[in-house]
């Protein structure tokens, strides 16, 4: 799908949140508050703000304009969040999670594969790049950490650095009920988005093509 396409479905999304009950979001997503006019999340610890009035989602941060992924994350978040939605406590690798079959190839190739490359022999670098975005460290593998994407859905990030028999692996894990609070195909590009930030925060080029 093109980005003009994405942003279609953005501005769609956009008309879509002003047919919400505001105050009911307030109640039943976690970390969502109001802020003057507008209901204020973080996202990977950046925070973004939701016009009540418009439906725009824009950077409270001064940062430039969020990317599409990231106000579509916000957008089904808020579209799809179950009333009585809860954490489980078990941890899921995306496969496993309910409808996420068809998918899995797909966010193996273009999420899990991508990390373990990336970071291949920079163990150092995705470890500090987690605590920039405010991980929380693990006792899995050889680098370990939880990542708030949303207060509601956090996501584990597991790496096992390569040696001269075996290339590094990653493996990325959610909470059972992520797709309580979200559409599975958005957990998927939340991943995907993390990857990016880390990215960003090591300093190291993504190796491979990501979904976002």
């Amino acid at each position: 799908m093109k980005t003009n396409n994405y942003e279609t479905w953005c501005k769609e999304w956009q008309e879509r949140f002003l047919t919400l009950n505001q105050e009911q979001l307030l109640k039943k997503i976690p970390g969502l508050r109001e802020e003057g006019d507008h209901l204020v999340l973080l996202y990977y610890q950046r925070r973004y703000g939701i016009s009540r009035h418009t439906g725009e989602i824009l950077s409270l941060e001064g940062k430039e304009k969020p990317s599409l992924f990231t106000r579509l994350n916000i957008y089904t978040l808020l579209w799809y969040c179950k009333e009585q939605a809860r954490p489980d406590g078990e941890w899921l690798p995306f496969r496993s999670l309910k409808n996420a079959s068809p998918f899995g190839p797909a966010f193996q190739r273009t999420v899990v594969d991508v990390c373990a490359r990336t970071f291949s022999g920079h163990q150092r670098e995705l470890e500090e790049a987690c605590q920039k975005l405010g991980g929380k460290k693990l006792p899995h593998s050889d680098a370990g950490y939880e990542l708030p994407a949303f207060e509601c859905i956090p996501v584990r990030f597991l790496f096992w650095d390569g040696d001269d028999e075996f290339p590094a692996q990653a493996n990325i894990l959610f909470d059972k009920n992520a797709v309580d609070f979200i559409h599975v195909e958005s957990l998927v590009s939340i991943a995907s988005e993390a990857l990016t930030f880390l990215s960003e925060a090591s300093g190291l080029p993504l190796l491979g093509n990501t979904f976002v």
